[in-house]
């Protein structure tokens, strides 16, 4: 019976080890694959038509954020969990931007990113859905020269 319980224990520890490596292995695929310069092409379902189009590059070694909304910087970091990702507090410079459009493309741009739950990557685009209730927020081309 001893044995038994020993051998259990063994398989459970065995099983659930591989279960949490297997994870593991399938975030850093998601998190390598993600990785590269986008080009924001639409917020909110809406295309953007303007050429400060916001722009961001996702590095998987530190699962950073950085770009620009079209006239600030920012930065910061994000938590991928296999579909899930989310952006952590971000930096955000603070120049006057003086054209209103590209001001309310920042706003879209911050707030779509602030509100991301899910992704999906299909034939280099980008989009992120809300965490709410899976809306689009944010469609983004990935760079080719990456």
């Amino acid at each position: 019976m001893k044995t038994l319980a020993t051998l259990s224990l063994i398989i459970f520890t065995i099983f659930f080890t591989s279960c949490d490596e297997t994870k593991k292995v399938i975030d850093v695929a998601g998190s390598v694959q993600l990785t590269g310069s986008y080009t924001v092409s639409a917020l909110n379902g809406k295309k953007l038509v303007d050429t400060t189009n916001p722009t961001f590059t996702l590095s998987a070694l530190d699962n950073s954020v950085r770009g620009t909304t079209g006239c600030n910087s920012i930065f910061g970091n994000y938590t991928l969990d296999l579909y899930s990702l989310s952006f952590g507090d971000l930096a955000v410079s603070e120049k006057m931007c003086m054209d209103k459009n590209i001001m309310k493309s920042e706003r879209d741009f911050l707030d779509a990113l602030n509100n991301t739950g899910s992704y999906t990557l299909d034939n280099g685009i980008l989009t992120l859905y809300s965490k709410t209730d899976r809306s689009v927020l944010l469609n983004a081309k990935k760079d080719t020269n990456n």
